[in-house]
């Protein structure tokens, strides 16, 4: 079953994407989508800056959907910044771009992108894809618990 109060923070800024993901979210019944259009304000939310200050309106995602080819602060600058951050690194960022460039594929793993994924051509192939990562990240995936771990000592 879907994690309904999942909270889904979508970096992207073509808006028509942006839409398709969203409804197709909304239509598995996923209540919290955040989306945001640029690296800046992807930055801002996961900091809880300026317009992002309320926690409770601005929660923690539990899963990153993150363009490359972003105005303002690029996809890969948006990634390195989550993965040197404590308190996002463990947060999975799933790269959701068109690019098949090796380079950049090396550097999104060469920083600690979660997954890859090229959107497709086509709506229906589109949509696919986004169910399935609506499948991965918020059914069968463990999201991480809210729970403080000492380097080195188990509990």
């Amino acid at each position: 079953m879907i994690n309904k109060l999942a909270t889904v923070l979508l970096v992207e800024d073509d808006e028509t994407h942006a839409m398709l993901i969203m409804r197709s979210f909304e239509g598995m019944g996923v209540e919290r989508i955040q989306w945001v259009s640029d690296g800046e304000q992807a930055m801002d939310y996961l900091q809880h800056r300026g317009k992002y200050t309320d926690k409770e309106e601005s929660p923690h995602p539990d899963v990153i959907l993150l363009d490359l080819r972003l105005p303002k602060l690029n996809g890969h600058e948006v990634l390195k910044q989550i993965k040197s951050l404590e308190e996002l690194r463990a947060i999975p960022v799933v790269i959701l771009t068109t690019s098949k460039n090796e380079y950049d594929i090396a550097k999104a793993y060469l920083n600690y992108a979660n997954s890859y994924l090229v959107k497709p051509l086509g709506l229906d192939k589109f949509q696919e894809m986004v169910k399935e990562i609506e499948v991965y990240w918020l059914e069968w995936n463990q999201t991480r618990p809210n729970v403080r771990i000492n380097e080195g000592k188990e509990k």
